[in-house]
């Protein structure tokens, strides 16, 4: 039974594998009907800076540390069309825009071409090196101290980010709706990654039908939330910018706010389901004689501890989140009836909430189901 087991998780995994990559290379197949548009007419290459020709640079007054002015520089193109190519550019520093060049940094350039040759100016610090390094890390120390289900834990998270990427956002993009879709994407990374990790079992399964139920309530909940606020994809972050895209393309704003409750409480929910579901079908294990009333009333018990500090987290991550916010209200000193109402703040305690709620709906869910399961011996072949 152990060698069947181990057989068909490793062919669920090698399938899961050899998906991904037929995933990335169909995704253009999805949204070949959609007409892309161009907002710049520049590209963006990496650079060395070669020389500070001349630097008029001050101390800011506010911000420690912080340097604003202008600085001349000559710098050399790493990459791309004008790969070795060595141009002047002049670096505006300012509160909002500050890179501040030294010899032999390496800088992001923005090059636009006119009619006398290359424009170049400065866009920004490299920060790609430290990005893939802290990820390299992240994914070195799950295969470390997860070992085999540190590899499923690495595997599925980089089949969530390609079905997001590649799946959700083309059906968006393409004019599917935001709500429907979000329900789709999210249903099909929570059975993967649950596959993945617990394995074919009705405890898998139990936890895979509460995380579905518990995000989909949290959806549901925000959208009516939404309405009754008068709060619609405009007011979540960057909703306005979005509007000016949506022009040219075809996507459904108002569903937006739906389908970012479903992705940011996906992660904390499975967490719930799965945690439940194991201590519930560990209970049984152990004494196979609990009633399924004992069995859901000491699930419903364990939920009461997870929920709690997972709710926290949830709430504290969109709080972390509005941090600047929060001081700039405090800050101008605005009254409770101004802050309460304002639709960004309207929209993050939505969000929080929500979630928070299909987090709390997420332990009777599970329980239920894996008491059901377990009483009525729904046998998930292995």
């Amino acid at each position: 039974m152990k060698y069947i087991w181990n057989k068909k998780t490793l062919i669920f995994t090698i399938l899961v594998i050899l998906a991904m990559p037929l995933i990335i290379l169909s995704s253009p197949l999805m949204n070949k009907n959609i007409v892309k548009q161009h907002y710049y007419n520049q590209k963006f290459e990496k650079a060395l800076v070669t020389k500070i020709i001349e630097s008029n640079l001050q101390k800011d007054h506010v911000i420690p540390n912080l340097e604003i002015g202008t600085q001349k520089l000559k710098v050399k193109i790493l990459t791309g069309k004008y790969k070795g190519g060595i141009y002047e550019t002049t670096n505006l520093l300012s509160r909002a825009h500050n890179v501040l060049a030294k010899e032999n940094l390496k800088i992001v350039v923005g090059i636009r071409e006119t009619d006398d040759g290359p424009n170049v100016w400065v866009y920004n610090h490299v920060r790609s090196n430290v990005i893939y390094f802290l990820i390299g890390l992240f994914f070195i120390l799950m295969l470390i101290f997860g070992g085999i289900n540190g590899f499923k834990a690495v595997l599925s998270l980089i089949f969530t980010g390609i079905m997001l990427i590649f799946v959700l956002v083309p059906m968006i993009f393409m004019g599917k709706n935001p709500m429907l879709s979000s329900i789709l994407i999210v249903s099909i990374i929570c059975v993967i990654s649950f596959l993945l990790i617990g394995g074919f079992d009705k405890k898998t399964l139990a936890a895979i039908i509460g995380t579905i139920a518990g995000v989909v309530v949290a959806g549901i909940i925000s959208y009516i939330s939404g309405n009754l606020a008068y709060v619609t994809g405009l007011n979540v972050e960057k909703g306005v910018q979005l509007v000016y895209i949506a022009q040219d393309y075809n996507i459904q704003v108002k569903g937006l706010l739906f389908s970012a409750i479903l992705i940011a409480s996906l992660g904390a929910v499975m967490d719930v389901a799965m945690s439940i579901a194991s201590s519930i079908f560990e209970l049984h294990r152990v004494n196979e004689n609990l009633s399924a009333y004992e069995l859901l009333k000491s699930g419903l018990n364990i939920g009461k501890d997870i929920m709690g500090t997972m709710s926290n987290t949830l709430i504290l991550a969109f709080a972390g989140s509005s941090l600047a916010l929060i001081l700039l209200i405090w800050g101008y000193q605005m009254e409770f009836t101004q802050m309460i109402n304002m639709p960004f703040i309207a929209v993050q305690i939505i969000q929080s909430i929500s979630g928070s709620i299909g987090i709390i709906l997420t332990v009777p869910f599970t329980a239920a189901f894996s008491v059901f399961l377990i009483k009525n011996e729904v046998v998930v072949k292995k």
